[in-house]
């Protein structure tokens, strides 16, 4: 007989201030030792889910919940606050938002002090998990001086290392390069395997994890279950032909920039131009100096040398930081610089529409980035920077946002876009910028980085699939 070690019944959610449930009627059951992925669109309530499960709901947010959830056997109701999270560990989408300390040691030995770990413990379980995820190197590193993608592994250690027996994803590829995702789902599968732990995850690019889950279960966006049944591997989104906008004329032109703080060099001395229309996609490992360099283009981080732009718009990785006003449809209407017909245009198409009188920071991860790229192009930027816009986008969202960058390329509008996400970049990209270590390789055409093994191992990249003919690892 199989152990459910999570039971809902007839659940709903809905937070205070709204009128409706963000959850609905949701009712199954997880087995021990399971790898089930929640999908579903964007902004359908799955982070919500995950943080029902976590007992951070609903108690830290005052929502209002119905019907029954049993963890271990035990009601939900009836562990005290912070109880649950010695046998139920977390990995938010958005790591930052779980770091309390200063380096990576002080936050996993934080940890360990919040769970009553014995003193004669601690070193163990720090240097065992350091070496599970691969961050030995980075044990005094100061969390905050990490790439997006250094964060994520860390706040999985900080997970880990609790030693729990249910491990709860929130999208963990979404700011790891192309081989450290796939090194990631590979290590996971092998640590399943060995300890048994129960994985439940909320992914929307599920063609990244190949064959790992054996469970999907798929949230509509009114919050219900509309499916619940095997896990197969799925196909990467499919994009129509892109049409270049490059004019020949110059848009972008950078020389010996470079980038120190705190007497450290970020960025070595790097040039480069970008034409009007032109589609740039910049790639490379997690700590490269990727978003080091669209910061400095920007004028975010003081730099050497000189970039020469007739404006800049930037969408930052964290995209709350550019959120000023109390509404959706405010944020967008900002500048003052676009039509109603615009406006009303980009809310349809970014499916800004449902939620256009919302508070920007009450919305899901992948909305809120929607509003700060509908911002960026209300805006009418001439150049636009992009840091990892396809995180937490569902396929409609990323065909839609592949569409728009390709129209307002047409205009003569310029993008320098950061991704990981390889399919996207060879569907969008004219040009490829590959940095590694703080130092640009080079640009090169998109098709001729594919091609070349070398760059892409060098630079943690994965060809596009269709491209790569490697079968995974693990079955």
């Amino acid at each position: 007989m199989h152990e459910h070690v999570i039971s809902l019944a007839d659940v709903s959610f809905r937070f205070p201030d709204d009128p409706e449930n963000t959850l609905n009627g949701l009712t199954f059951e997880i087995q021990r030792g399971e790898r089930v992925v929640i999908s579903g669109p964007s902004g359908c309530g799955k982070s919500t889910l995950l943080y029902l499960l976590n007992r951070l709901y609903p108690l830290n947010c005052d929502g209002i919940d119905e019907g029954d959830i049993h963890l271990f056997g035990k009601s939900a109701d009836d562990y005290r606050p912070g109880e649950i999270n010695r046998r139920i560990a977390t990995v938010f989408q958005d790591p930052d938002s779980q770091f309390c300390m200063t380096t990576v040691e002080e936050e996993l030995a934080f940890t360990l002090e919040n769970l009553r770990v014995p003193r004669a413990d601690v070193e163990r379980r720090i240097v065992d998990v350091l070496d599970q995820t691969g961050l030995a190197n980075f044990r005094q590193s100061v969390i905050q001086s990490l790439s997006g993608g250094q964060k994520q592994r860390v706040a999985t250690a900080c997970a880990l290392i609790s030693e729990p027996e249910i491990l709860l994803l929130d999208e963990p590829l979404a700011h790891l390069d192309p081989l450290t995702a796939r090194n990631f789902v590979q290590w996971l599968d092998g640590l399943q395997r060995q300890t048994g732990l129960t994985v439940v995850a909320v992914e929307h690019r599920l063609d990244l994890w190949e064959r790992f889950f054996e469970r999907e279960i798929v949230l509509g966006l009114d919050g219900q279950m509309i499916a619940d049944h095997p896990s197969d591997s799925k196909a990467p989104v499919a994009f129509p032909q892109s049409a270049t906008g490059m004019t020949g004329r110059p848009a972008l032109s950078v020389t010996e920039l470079s980038v120190e703080i705190s007497g450290k060099q970020l960025l070595a001395p790097l040039s480069f131009d970008v034409e009007e229309g032109e589609i740039a996609v910049i790639a490379g490992p997690n700590g490269s100096g990727k978003s080091t360099l669209a910061k400095a283009l920007c004028g975010i981080y003081k730099h050497s040398g000189t970039v020469r732009s007739p404006g800049t718009g930037y969408v930052p990785q964290s995209p709350e930081f550019l959120f000023l006003t109390n509404s959706v449809a405010d944020e967008l209407a900002f500048s003052g610089l676009a039509t109603t017909e615009t406006l009303n245009d980009l809310a349809e198409r970014l499916m800004l529409t449902p939620i256009w009188d919302a508070h920007p920071f009450s919305v899901s991860h992948g909305q809120k980035r929607r509003i700060a790229i509908g911002t960026m192009l209300a805006d009418n930027r001439p150049v636009i920077i992009m840091d990892e816009p396809t995180s937490g986008q569902d396929t409609a969202g990323l065909q839609e946002l592949f569409s728009l960058i390709n129209e307002r390329s047409r205009e003569g509008i310029t993008f320098l876009i950061i991704t990981h996400d390889m399919e996207f970049a060879a569907a969008v990209a004219d040009s490829i910028l590959l940095i590694n270590d703080g130092r640009l390789t080079g640009k090169f055409r998109a098709e001729d980085v594919w091609a070349d093994p070398s760059l892409l191992d060098e630079h943690h990249l994965l060809p596009p699939r269709g491209a790569d003919r490697r079968e995974p690892t693990f079955a």
